[in-house]
């Protein structure tokens, strides 16, 4: 279902009806589940409707006290970045006075929006509201939620972090701006309380679901299994990797399961001289060995190579011997 646009009416100066920053509040499990995404939205178009939009520095506006991006995607934020450049910002972020520092803003929903505005260096159009904490927190994941880009795993740590504030004994408030269940969130705390190492060398994969993140949390009940895999990620460098491939690569590496433990990992390095003219790309599996040339030496190289292996290969062989 597309998402209504949760500003469309902010230009409208009807005045605010009653009760609409306290619209959040739960009187029961049951009706705290938000179902659909547009309702999402519509709560969201509420809180800023006939408010009024300035423009702040964004220096002095502050993050969020929760976070709810574990990493962003460099691709779509330069996208952003192009969009405000050439059409302006449209929508508006919502901010609030902060709570501990008179004169500064807090951001409650629309960080990227802010940073792409303050890469541009202009200010940023905000409405400015001002709402306790846990009106803030609620307010932030239900726009989150109506937005829907933010992966399971981001949604769960969110759950995480707005459980830990202990705003209520029933979690009604993390139910509230998350729109899930108690089942669901239930799950979301279990994949949460995976080995904090491991969650870290994933990141915010965007790709699997609930179902694939409860499956992995699984296998790592494993002691064996999750001590392999620590092993694996000790000697492997998953920096050059987004978030999906990171994840892949870990149930990979917990299933593709050898007599002697886990499948040894791809190494890969690179390698080129001061002038550029060649460059060489390296990897290896522990019994392959791949070696690629590029550049506009690398055939006249590699041609080299080939012509030296015997003579290679000896001193190889005569090193070896020697120690």
């Amino acid at each position: 279902m597309a998402r209504k646009n949760p500003f469309a009416n902010l230009m409208n100066e009807r005045p605010l009806e009653p009760g609409v920053a306290l619209d959040y509040t739960v009187k029961g499990a049951s009706r705290s589940i938000i179902s659909t995404i547009d309702e999402l939205a519509h709560r969201a178009d509420k809180l800023l409707e006939g408010e009024t939009v300035i423009e702040l520095d964004p220096d002095v506006i502050d993050a969020s006290f929760v976070r709810d991006r574990i990493e962003d995607d460099p691709q779509a934020f330069e996208a952003l970045v192009a969009a405000i450049r050439e059409q302006g910002q449209n929508s508006p972020i919502l901010v609030r006075p902060h709570p501990k520092d008179d004169g500064r803003y807090m951001v409650v929903f629309g960080h990227r929006r802010l940073r792409a505005v303050k890469a541009l260096g202009r200010k940023v159009r905000a409405v400015v509201k001002a709402i306790d904490d846990r009106q803030h927190v609620i307010a932030q994941g239900q726009e989150n939620s109506a937005r829907a880009d933010l992966s399971f795993i981001e949604k769960a740590m969110f759950a995480r972090q707005l459980g830990a504030l202990n705003y209520d004994s029933d979690s009604a408030t993390v139910m509230a701006a998350l729109s899930i269940d108690k089942a669901t969130l239930s799950k979301m705390l279990s994949v949460t309380n995976m080995p904090a190492d491991v969650l870290e060398a994933i990141g915010g994969a965007r790709s699997p679901g609930r179902d694939r993140w409860y499956e992995l949390k699984q296998m790592l009940e494993n002691p064996k299994r999750l001590d392999d895999l620590r092993e694996v990620l000790a000697r492997t460098d998953l920096s050059g990797l987004n978030g999906d491939a990171r994840f892949a690569f870990v149930v990979d590496a917990l299933t593709r399961r050898k007599s002697q433990g886990l499948a040894p990992p791809r190494r890969k390095s690179k390698w080129a001289p001061g002038d550029r003219a060649v460059s060489a790309e390296i990897s290896t599996d522990g019994k392959n060995y791949t070696l690629a040339l590029k550049a506009k030496d690398a055939v006249g190289f590699g041609e080299f190579i080939a012509e030296s292996l015997d003579d290679l290969y000896a001193t190889y062989r005569k090193r070896k011997n020697e120690g």
